[in-house]
């Protein structure tokens, strides 16, 4: 029993130092108030499809751990608002909750981090008195497990407790909190862990009485006569993100810590929202997230602490339509619940340069009627003579097993090829183009840079206005098979 015992110990360490040096990370957040959630083996399916390599969870629901067993993936797991106070007041719940939501998970399903309720200091102050003793009392359960080493503790909080966070420099926290605050710090310092930042720019531009430019909020670049300065360090910030996470570096500084890293937990933009919210909109959201994405990788930190990082989880993986308040909130999701992406998304990590002649690939829409696209990509692969084979079952790019996946890669096969020759990027207005590339995984795009030759099929035919044809995409989402990136597939082998 010490002896598996201490070669799983091993094993989680090696994982954790085989992780640590990949450098900055994209996650995803995946909440819960969905009204047709998928499964939760064809949820983790599409994680993989997408090479997402990092999860956070809102809670420790155990299918969702189980589903995530063996999967390469790191977890991040959450105690719920709901209960903070009772693990707060009691460490035998704490201890009870380790063992039940970490322990009996690990090592197969790679559990790294334990987030303490979700911005508690704003969204449930009466739990604030206990909040560090909840995390004392679930590290200390850690310590008896000898897990600590390998999942670390922090609470996510908003960026609502800095009152003032421009100029970056002179950012503070709330000082009503400051004892809380402070312990909070104190316990990362000491457990080695890092400060968990929510960080909005869509808020901070829309409740910003247009103090800041759109283009700031997403990540586009200012005219000179524009850039955003810190009139005390000179330092320019490029973006809302950047300074948001500036301003936590400065206030952390402010209660004399330093060596705090700080992880940002949630960020996003929505793409739909009512009719006082004109922000919300799919545009913005394609170019926030892949801009964030793009920001995220270049494994720089903020202009103060420019060798640090800023690993960040997207909010969100779905749309959580059945959470309450108002339009926009219920529609921050990448994907929706079928498989197929809101707008045009690069999720992997190993697919940000776009490298055609052109720049520009063909996709499907996200609102393009299911029909409508079934029969555009019948029309593509058949009279259209578009290379589907690689969206065939058990090819490089069948999963996501869904219409809009696969006609999003028949459509951009068929585009590439016959653009030269008058063909369009319309489908019966179920397409349109986009300067992100679309790959994923093992799954090139004809035309990206990672791509193999484009291929010489003659031209024959000009996209249609409506299609016809027979060419099915035999969808079964419950037959899908799996992708293990091969970094972990090097772990389990060893």
């Amino acid at each position: 029993m010490m002896h598996k015992k201490w070669i799983g110990g091993v094993l989680l360490l090696l994982f954790g130092m085989f992780t640590s040096v990949l450098g900055a990370f994209i996650g995803i957040n995946i909440g819960t108030d969905v009204s047709d959630l998928p499964s939760e083996t064809d949820t983790v399916a599409l994680l993989k499809a997408h090479q997402i390599s990092h999860v956070r969870l809102y809670n420790a629901d155990t299918h969702m751990l189980k589903a995530l067993s063996n999967s390469g993936i790191e977890v991040m797991v959450g105690v719920t608002n709901e209960e903070v106070l009772g693990i707060g007041q009691s460490p035998s719940t704490a201890a009870a909750w380790i063992n039940k939501n970490v322990a009996a998970y690990l090592p197969s399903t790679n559990i790294t981090a334990i987030a303490v309720g979700s911005e508690v200091l704003t969204s449930i102050p009466h739990a604030a008195p206990v909040l560090v003793s909840a995390m004392n009392s679930l590290h200390k359960a850690l310590v008896a497990s000898n897990l600590n080493y390998q999942v670390k503790i922090s609470t996510p909080q908003s960026m609502d407790i800095i009152p003032k966070p421009f100029p970056p420099s002179t950012a503070g926290f709330n000082l009503s909190w400051g004892p809380t605050i402070y312990q909070i710090l104190q316990f990362i310092k000491n457990t080695n862990s890092y400060y968990m930042l929510n960080a909005y720019p869509y808020y901070g531009y829309t409740e910003g009485n247009g103090i800041f430019p759109l283009d700031y909020a997403l990540f586009r670049p200012l005219p000179s006569v524009k850039q955003i300065v810190d009139p005390n360090t000179l330092f320019h910030y490029t973006s809302m993100f950047d300074a948001m996470v500036d301003a936590t570096y400065y206030s952390i500084e402010a209660f004399n810590f330093s060596g705090i890293s700080i992880v940002v937990t949630e960020s996003g933009w929505p793409w739909f929202g009512g009719s006082n919210e004109p922000d919300a909109n799919t545009g913005n959201a394609q170019t926030y997230t892949n801009n964030l994405i793009r920001r995220v990788l270049n494994d720089s930190g903020p202009p103060s602490q420019p060798k640090l990082p800023i690993n960040t989880y997207i909010y969100e993986l779905f749309n959580e339509d059945e959470r309450p308040g108002p339009v926009s909130g219920k529609n921050w999701g990448v994907l929706f619940t079928n498989g197929s992406s809101v707008y045009p998304l690069s999720l992997s990590t190993s697919n940000q340069n776009t490298g055609n002649s052109s720049g520009v690939f063909c996709v499907a829409k996200a609102d393009a009627d299911p029909d409508k696209l079934q029969d555009g990509l019948n029309w593509a692969c058949g009279q259209g003579q578009a290379n589907c084979t690689p969206i065939q079952k058990g090819q490089r790019c069948y999963l996501p097993n869904t219409i809009a996946n696969h006609a999003s890669y028949a459509f951009n096969d068929y585009y590439q090829k016959m653009q030269s020759v008058g063909g369009t990027c319309d489908f019966d207005d179920t397409a349109m183009t986009t300067t992100v590339d679309p790959s994923y995984g093992s799954c090139k795009f004809t035309g990206s840079s990672n791509s193999s030759t484009i291929g010489g099929l003659t031209p024959a035919a000009i996209a249609p206005s409506s299609a016809v044809g027979g060419w099915s995409s035999n969808l079964q989402v419950s037959n899908l098979q799996y992708l293990i990136p091969a970094a972990f597939l090097v772990l389990l082998l060893l």
